[in-house]
C-alpha cells in the first residue's frame, strides 16, 4: 500500500463529512421557507382535482386555477371575518372591565378580601408582595415577551401571504412540473414511474377534498345545531368544528370536548346546554366514523387504521400540525408503492 493513500481517503472522508454538515445547515437554515414550500404544495395538489374537474369541462385552465384558488381563499378569509370580530368583541369587553376595575380602585380590597374569605389560611399579604417583586424582576422578560409574540404575529402573516401566493404558483404549474420529474426518469421505466406518481398524487389531493367536505359537513351541522340549542358563540364554535375536523385522529375529539367546555360558561351557557352538546357530539363522531367518512373517502387511497395512528403521530413529532395532516397522504403514498411496486417484485423472486 503506497504511503498517500491513506491520507488521501483520510482527506476526502473529511471533505464528505463537511459537505454532509454543511448541506444539514442548509437545510436547517431554510427550514422556515421548506415548509412554506411543503405546504404550498399540499394545497396544491388539493385543489388539483378541483382544476381538473374544471378542465374537463371545458374551462381555461387559467380559469380554473383562478375560480380554484380564490375559492379557497374565499373560505378561509371568511372562518377569519367570523371568528376576528367575535374575538375582538370578547378582548375589547375585557379590556373595559379591567380598566373599570383599575380606575374604580376598589379592585385590590375587593380582590383581598375574597381570597381572604375563600382560603382562610392564605397569607394574603405576603402573596400580593411576592407577585408584586416578582413583576418588578421580571418586567424584562415579560416586554421582550410581547414584543416576540408581535413579531411571530407578522411572521406568521408574512408566512401565510407566502403560501397563498405559492400556492397559485404550484396550482397553475402542477403539469409542467410533473412533466419535468417525468423527464428525468429512464425511458424504459418512465411509464411505470408516471402511473405511480399519478396514483400518489391524485390520493393526496383526494384526501384533502375529502377532509375539506368533512370539515363543511362537521361546521355546518355544528352551526344549524347550537344555534337550536342557544349555545354562545355559535359562528365561532362552529368554525371551531371545521377546523377540528381537518385534523385527522384527534381534530373532531378536541373540537367537541372545547364546544363543551365553552357551553359550560357561567353567564353565556348552562349544563343542560352542554350535556346536550355533549350527546350530539358523542353521536355524531360516531357517524362520521363509520357513515360520512367512508363515503367521502371512498377515492382516497385506503390506508389500514394502526398505520394511520403511526403516521400521525410521527408526521405531528416531527412538523408539528402540518405533519400531521400530510403524514395520511404520505402513507397513502407509500402503501401504493409496497403494492404495486414491493410485492410483485417478491412474487417473482
Amino acid at each position: 500500500m503506497k504511503i498517500h493513500n491513506p491520507f488521501r481517503l483520510a482527506l476526502v472522508a473529511t471533505l464528505g463529512v463537511g459537505l454532509g454538515i454543511v448541506i444539514l445547515q442548509s437545510v436547517m437554515t431554510l427550514s422556515t421557507i421548506l415548509l412554506y414550500i411543503g405546504t404550498a404544495l399540499f394545497i396544491a395538489l388539493g385543489l388539483d382535482p378541483v382544476v381538473s374537474w374544471l378542465t374537463r369541462h371545458r374551462m381555461p385552465r387559467w380559469a380554473a386555477v383562478l375560480i380554484a384558488v380564490v375559492g379557497a381563499v374565499a373560505l378561509f378569509g371568511g372562518i377569519l371575518m367570523i371568528v376576528l370580530p367575535t374575538l375582538i368583541e370578547q378582548v375589547s369587553q375585557l379590556v373595559r372591565r379591567i380598566t373599570f376595575l383599575v380606575n374604580n380602585g376598589s379592585w385590590q380590597t375587593e380582590t383581598v378580601t375574597w381570597l381572604e374569605t375563600t382560603f382562610p389560611t392564605l397569607q394574603v399579604d405576603v402573596l400580593f408582595d411576592r407577585l408584586n417583586s416578582w413583576l418588578l424582576d421580571n418586567v424584562d422578560t415579560i416586554s421582550e415577551s410581547v414584543v416576540g409574540l408581535t413579531i411571530g404575529v407578522a411572521q406568521g402573516l408574512f408566512g401565510a401571504f407566502m403560501v397563498v401566493i405559492l400556492t397559485i404558483y404550484f396550482t397553475a404549474s402542477i403539469p409542467s412540473l410533473k412533466s419535468a420529474v417525468y423527464k428525468i426518469v429512464p425511458a424504459s421505466k418512465r411509464e411505470g414511474f408516471i402511473g405511480l406518481a399519478d396514483q400518489i398524487t391524485d390520493s393526496v389531493g383526494y384526501y384533502v377534498m375529502g377532509q375539506i367536505t368533512l370539515g363543511l359537513i362537521n361546521g355546518v351541522l355544528s352551526m344549524i345545531f347550537l344555534n337550536i340549542i342557544d349555545a354562545p358563540f355559535p359562528a365561532v364554535l362552529a368554525v371551531l368544528a371545521f377546523l377540528g375536523s381537518l385534523i385527522p385522529l384527534v381534530g373532531s375529539i378536541s373540537a367537541s370536548t372545547i364546544i363543551v367546555l365553552v357551553c359550560l360558561i357561567p353567564g353565556t351557557g348552562s349544563t343542560t346546554t352542554a350535556i346536550i352538546a355533549l350527546i350530539y357530539y358523542l353521536i355524531y363522531m360516531q357517524i362520521e366514523a363509520y357513515v360520512i367518512s367512508p363515503r367521502v373517502m371512498s377515492r382516497a387511497v385506503a390506508v389500514p387504521g394502526g398505520v394511520v395512528v403511526v403516521a400521525a403521530l410521527a408526521g405531528g413529532a416531527l412538523l408539528g400540525l402540518l405533519g400531521a395532516l400530510i403524514a395520511i397522504p404520505i402513507a397513502a403514498g407509500i402503501m401504493i408503492v409496497y403494492r404495486q411496486v414491493l410485492i410483485p417484485k417478491m412474487n417473482a423472486l
